[in-house]
């Protein structure tokens, strides 16, 4: 009995390794994504990118600014950067509030999606793989796509009733 036990936490090690390629190259895919060159150009260092995710906010205002209350081009990095990894995600939010580029609604909606998003993409294929159901990481990644999508139109609709 006592290496059954031995086993698992044996699966639970496997599975976490088996995630972290996902995480990776998820938010470092975003992050690319999100944030343009620095003030003194193209470095090498953090947070430097092509600012693609920007313009396709910008792009998508009309649906993003009164389902989500994004009125920041940039607020739509927290939600991405989730996909991978929640942390990650959430590191983002003091330079965002320095910049005075979200607000406490974008917070409600961020807290709300982050909590349903939390790395989902990066853990479902490898999660579903390890336990040897495969089959079931696109229905995994449905839910979680939707129920991150209710949770944060409901905490800007809440903030939206009750501030």
């Amino acid at each position: 009995m006592l290496f059954r036990s031995m086993d698992g936490g044996k699966t639970g090690v496997t599975m976490g390794l088996n995630i972290i390629p996902g995480v990776l190259i998820i938010c470092t895919f975003v992050i690319m994504l999100s944030f343009g060159a620095g003030e003194g150009g193209y470095t090498g260092g953090a947070y430097e990118g092509i600012a693609l995710l920007p313009q396709i906010g910008n792009k998508f205002k009309f649906i993003l600014e009164p389902l989500l209350g994004f009125d920041s081009d940039i607020a739509l990095t927290v939600p991405l950067t989730a996909l991978g990894s929640a942390s990650a995600a959430i590191s983002l939010i003091p330079g965002m509030l320095a910049s005075g580029s979200i607000t406490g609604d974008n917070m409600a909606v961020f807290t709300a999606m982050c909590m349903c998003w939390s790395g989902y993409l990066s853990t479902h294929v490898a999660m579903m793989d390890s336990l040897g159901m495969p089959e079931n990481s696109g229905k995994a990644i449905i839910s979680h796509t939707i129920g991150g999508l209710v949770a944060g139109i409901s905490a800007h609709l809440i903030y939206i009733v009750f501030m």
